[in-house]
């Protein structure tokens, strides 16, 4: 495990230091058209936005080849990295009519039903950690079943500032209730959503490039994953579900939901390698969503190059 050093900030991650363009870019011409033309006509236009950030997003095409080959075991070619593009543009495409809750539009399938269900009827909350693949706004499917459901998130205070920007110009009423990482209440605001049965949701793939990681195998090559998130929820004693919203391709998701931990029952001296068997089984979680789905992984930068201080 790395840690930064005391007394020092260790450099922030590649996709810290890296504005997401193509991201905020691509949600808001998506919204202008979705809006306007619906949602066949808009899905004209999604060739020409892949294409534009195939051709002039080089960084990004970089990061996506050396992770296709990961996913893929094969060299990525042309045709592969339009495909990837074209997913995740689509998936930006579709998130406009899912937080207008038009889920009609949409063949929506879920595995893992039972432990959702199981965990929303036990009243006491816990952890749903995803990470930058596929769809998260796909998932909000499960709240037609349970309409009292509250779902809260946690995120990096920049991106929370910028998502809630984004989904106002969407749908304000769709707006989720976020809770900004890095302050000093944010564990106490948590503590009291848990206390009320909501679900937490964490994008547990991503470090800021100073705090602890554990370096695990994924798609054959280490790669460091932070350890904070996994610690909050041992330290909360709550269980924590693997989730992800799959684009299949057309109008069809897989929502799957997997166990990776339940921390209330471990013991404080057991917690250290409680942790590091959790994010092993995430990584696994998610190497599993790449082999089926490899056209869902929207980190676009060197994931595999990520890494705290080494200090």
């Amino acid at each position: 495990m790395t840690h930064a050093a005391p007394g020092s900030r260790a450099p922030d991650a590649d996709w810290v230091q890296r504005p997401e363009r193509s991201n905020m870019a691509m949600l808001g011409i998506m919204s202008w058209i979705s809006l306007r033309l619906g949602r066949p006509a808009g899905r004209l236009v999604l060739c020409l936005i892949s294409a534009y950030f195939l051709c002039f997003a080089p960084a990004a095409r970089r990061a996506a080849r050396a992770y296709l080959q990961r996913a893929l075991g094969r060299p990525a070619g042309w045709r592969d990295l339009a495909r990837h593009f074209f997913s995740f543009s689509a998936t930006i495409h579709d998130r406009v009519y899912l937080l207008n809750d038009r889920f009609d539009l949409f063949d929506i399938e879920i595995e893992g039903a039972a432990l959702i269900e199981e965990l929303i009827a036990s009243g006491r909350g816990g952890f749903l950690f995803g990470g930058h693949l596929g769809s998260f706004e796909v998932t909000r499917a499960i709240g037609r079943k349970h309409p009292a459901l509250r779902v809260v998130l946690t995120m990096y205070e920049d991106n929370a500032r910028k998502i809630s920007a984004a989904l106002d110009a969407i749908n304000p009423a769709a707006r989720p209730e976020i809770i900004a990482l890095g302050h000093l209440d944010a564990m106490l605001k948590v503590q009291d959503a848990l206390a009320n049965g909501a679900l937490v949701g964490v994008l547990a793939d991503r470090t800021l490039g100073r705090e602890a990681t554990l370096p695990v195998p994924l798609l054959g090559t280490e790669a460091s994953f932070p350890t904070g998130p996994f610690r909050m929820a041992a330290m909360l004693r709550r269980p924590v579900l693997f989730m992800a919203g799959l684009y299949l391709g057309g109008n069809r998701y897989r929502i799957r939901f997997e166990r990776i931990a339940d921390f209330s029952t471990v013991e404080r001296d057991q917690r250290g390698s409680a942790i590091d068997a959790a994010v092993r089984t995430y990584a696994s979680c998610l190497e599993g969503c790449c082999r089926e789905a490899p056209f869902n992984w929207f980190n676009f930068f060197d994931f595999w190059q990520q890494r705290g201080d080494p200090r």
